[in-house]
């Protein structure tokens, strides 16, 4: 079975100051997160229609954020 899909640009005209290192979407497809080399982890609201919007900016880490990983509840 082939499945497509759609690619989506995680910000708008002008790229984010910080640079992506990791990438990860929730399983309901609802939140992307990023994580940067700046040691940032980003939270994104993503639409039905694929429309992005920054939700949260997590800081403290003091090192590149290189993977992200689910927990299990």
């Amino acid at each position: 079975m082939k499945v497509s899909i759609q690619a989506v640009a995680v910000w708008g005209k002008i790229a984010p100051s910080h640079s992506i290192t990791a990438i990860m979407i929730t399983d309901d497809q609802q939140t992307i997160v990023t994580g940067s080399q700046e040691g940032q982890i980003c939270l994104w609201d993503l639409s039905s229609e694929l429309k992005i919007s920054s939700k949260e900016i997590l800081f403290g880490h003091t090192a590149s954020v290189t993977c992200l990983a689910k927990a299990r509840e």
